[in-house]
Parts: C-alpha cells; structure tokens; sequence
C-alpha cells in the first residue's frame, strides 16, 4: 500500500518492543478515548494505517500522548470488538487484515461481532482443568473396577455405592469435623441435584444469604419455597436476625460465604443452631470450597455440632471437577426415607465406575494428596492477585481471599457495569457482584467484580491478572483526561 503523509500520523519502522511507532495528534472534542478511537480508526480507514500494521503496546502509546495507559487500552478494546483491529496473546495489537479503506466520503461501519471470543477465563466456578490428576486417578479407577462385587453392575442403590459413602464418612469426619453414618449418606450429582431433593420434603419459608448463586435461589423458588434474605457481612449471615422470619429453613454457606468471602462467625454459628432446636427448623449447609483454606486452619463443619439439625452438602466440583456429576449429603436420620423417596428407586444420577473410583481415590490417600497440592498452588495464584492488585490498582480494595477459588473486588459506586464492559472488549469472562445480590434485599447495592483464580492454567495467571487491572476505573484516569 502507498504512504500517505500526513501530518498527524507517522509510521516508522518497528522498534524494540515488536509494536510500531505511532504519533497521534488526538484533535476534535470529547475524552481522551474517544478522541484516540476516532484517530485511529480515521488512520485505518484511509489507508494510512495498513492491514498487519502492528500498533505500540498501550504502555508505550500511552507515554507518547501523555494519557493513562487504562485509555488506549479501552480504545484498543473497543476498536477489536468493532473489528479494526485484532489482538491475540503474545502477539500484540494488529490492524484487521481483512479491513480495506474506503473511498472519501464512504462510512460505512463494520459489522459488530456477534460475540467477542473469551481470552481470559477468571469465572468463579471451577477449578483448574489441566491440573485434574489423570495418572492418580486412572490408577484408582483400574483398581475399583477390578476389586468391585458384580453386584455394582446391576441396578444402583439410590443412596449411592457404599464403598464411596464408607469412604467419604472416614473422609469428612477427619478433615471437616462431619458426624453421620454411611446409612445416612446419600449421593448425588452435586449441590443442585442434592437440593432439588431436600426441596421436595422442606415444608415453609427458606432463609438464604442476601448475597448467593441466584440459581440456588431459583431452585427453591421452583420448589414453590419461598426465600427470606439475610443481610451478610464480614462474619456472615446475620442469623440472629431468623427468630423475626417465618423461615422453617436456612440455607447458608458457613465455612466462606458465597461470594462475598467471609465466615460465619462462631456465635451465629451456635446461634443457627439454637434457632433450629427451638423451632425444628433445619440448617442446610452448602460446604463447596471447605478444603482450600490459606491464612488459618478450615473452619469445620457446623453439621459435627449437631447432625440432627444440619443436612451437609458436598461434592468435587472444586476439589477435582465439576465434569465428574459427584456430590454427597449427610443428613438427619429422620429425612434419609423422604429422601431417597423423592430420588428414586434406582441411581440414575452418578455412574457407578466413577463412585468406585473416587472411593479409592479417597482411601488410598489420593484425594488429600491432590488437595495439598492444590492449595499450594491456589495460594500462590490468590497471592499473586493480591500483590498485583497491590502494586496497579491500590485503590481497589480484595475480599474474601482467606479462603476458597475466587475473591471480590469492590469497586466506586456506579462503576460496575463500566468494568463489566471493559473486561468483556479485553477477551475477560468474569462477573459481578450485582447479580448475587437477592432482589428483596434490604442491604445498600455493592459495586464488585467477582473474580475466580482457579480456573486460568498456571501460565496464563499472570496474563490474566494483566488484562483485569486494564479493565478496572482507574481514578487516575479522569485527571489525565482534564490535563488534555
């Protein structure tokens, strides 16, 4: 393509850094973005900047025009997701091959993609996929299969094998402090399934946190239940407050609450307790990341203090995969029929190979062993968070990072959806706080990010980690803009 002079575009040969030196006189009213959107995408468009051309690192670019660097990111961003531009991990800012110039007095604008491709993964909803322990559990698997009754082949026991109930009583009563009987152990495909078939023998109001999954809160609501919000804080649920409900129920996720991080403190947790005796009522307790704790011993189980009153909640959604449909409950003896009842006679949800394989798993010393190793590296991926977060973007404060997969970021009022938006043109998938928030909640709306660590692989964390400080408010941002 020919050269074009201009006198407020110059593109020389490519420096150090891959990327080409770019000078742009940001003329024309609006914002620093706006103003470096409608440059570049002017210099595109007639041809001055080719197809290929590699643009500066936002650093960089950023330094050249005395603007923020969150600015030419957000430009960048915006100029991707219209389709002037590309951008691939490890290989910089590109001009779209396929965008031709157009003729003076031509404008038409490119089609907008019908969706923008997930770069970075920072959802809070499982693990680490590539850290599954194939070897170990293969191993486990060839053993179960060939020790396994031929009875395991027939039709299943609707409260799951035993040799994995055996095991997972052993299990959670020396790591999470769980009190119940193998005949009181049911398993299920996960905490969904498991409450879907607690809902069919609740009877009246269920108190949940004000802040939780809103799919949980759909389940009982499917269930014809109705929810009570708890207002959270940083020891938890506010349980005392359960004695002014109708409530015959509390579903609460104790050892870290969900999402906002912290747990229940030790007086609500004898305070459920004492509610759920003088009523009847019933604690569920979503126990979904109890093993990963960083900063201090786990917080055990509040089912051990009283397992008449508690149905526990488990599965390996975090612990392993949430692809192997395995989940469990401990609950009182008086529910076990009613429960089973609503299940079925048979076990249609969770196959019988990976049960055998999992309680070897578990037996065998397997399971502890890939939870230490996780932790390990979890911790190290939370610390990385923290530090980074620390370093460009101290003006954000972290929650919730004692324990589990994910932390909150909270964020200025009114800034969520901004963020939301700017992580989605960076290639981002994450969420925020808004949705969690229960719709008759009492408590103030809280601008956040939810931020999951687990499930990026170990080389792309850092990567990750970038690109979300990119789409955070930067309060430097605005004062950059009143200098221009």
């Amino acid at each position: 393509m020919g050269q074009f002079p201009a006198p407020d575009v110059a593109v020389s040969g490519p420096p150090a850094d891959g990327g080409s030196d770019l000078h742009l006189e940001l003329a024309g009213g609006g914002g620093a973005r706006v103003r470096l959107t409608r440059a570049l995408r002017e210099a595109i468009r007639s041809g001055r900047l080719a197809p290929g051309t590699r643009l500066p690192p936002y650093r960089a670019l950023a330094l050249d025009l005395g603007i923020a660097r969150n600015t030419v990111a957000a430009a960048y961003s915006e100029l991707v997701e219209e389709g002037w531009l590309t951008s691939r991990q490890g290989s910089g800012t590109q001009v779209a091959r396929r965008v031709a110039p157009l003729e003076p007095g031509d404008r038409r604008s490119p089609a907008r993609p019908s969706r923008v491709r997930v770069v970075h993964d920072l959802m809070p909803s499982s693990p680490d996929a590539a850290a599954f322990p194939r070897a170990s559990w293969i191993a486990s698997a060839r053993r179960a299969l060939a020790k396994a009754p031929n009875d395991a082949f027939g039709v299943g026991d609707p409260r799951g094998r035993p040799e994995l109930r055996e095991a997972l009583v052993e299990y959670l009563a020396r790591t999470r402090g769980v009190r119940t009987k193998a005949e009181h152990m049911v398993i299920c495909s996960g905490f969904a399934h498991g409450l879907r078939l607690v809902c069919q023998v609740l009877r009246g109001p269920v108190a949940v946190e004000s802040y939780g999954l809103d799919f949980h809160r759909s389940i009982l609501m499917e269930a014809g239940l109705k929810t009570v919000p708890l207002t959270v804080d940083g020891g938890g649920a506010r349980v005392e407050r359960l004695p002014d409900t109708d409530a015959r129920a509390v579903l609460l996720t104790p050892a870290h609450q969900y999402p906002t991080g912290g747990a229940l403190h030790p007086r609500r947790r004898a305070a459920v307790l004492d509610w759920a005796r003088a009523t009847g009522g019933l604690l569920l307790e979503d126990d979904y990341d109890g093993e990963f704790r960083y900063d201090r011993e786990p917080v055990g189980a509040i089912q051990g203090l009283d397992p008449d009153r508690v149905v526990y909640f488990g599965s390996t959604s975090k612990s392993l995969s949430p692809a192997l449909r395995l989940g469990w409950m401990a609950l009182p003896g008086r529910l076990v029929d009613d429960v089973l009842a609503a299940k079925g006679p048979r076990e249609l949800s969770s196959g019988v190979t990976d049960q055998l394989t999992l309680a070897d798993f578990i037996a065998g010393g397997a399971y502890d062993r890939q939870l230490r190793r996780m932790r390990r590296i979890y911790r190290r991926r939370r610390d990385l968070l923290t530090a980074t977060l620390a370093e460009r973007a101290p003006h954000i404060t972290v929650s919730g990072i004692a324990a589990g997969l994910h932390a909150v970021l909270d964020l200025p009022p009114g800034t969520e959806r901004a963020a939301l938006r700017a992580a989605r043109r960076l290639g981002l998938a994450l969420d925020g706080l808004s949705p969690y928030r229960h719709p008759d909640s009492t408590m103030p709306p809280r601008d956040g990010l939810v931020i999951g660590y687990g499930t990026p692989p170990e080389h792309a964390v850092a990567a990750a980690l970038d690109a979300l400080c990119l789409a955070l408010p930067d309060p430097r941002e605005e004062r950059a803009d009143h200098r221009l």
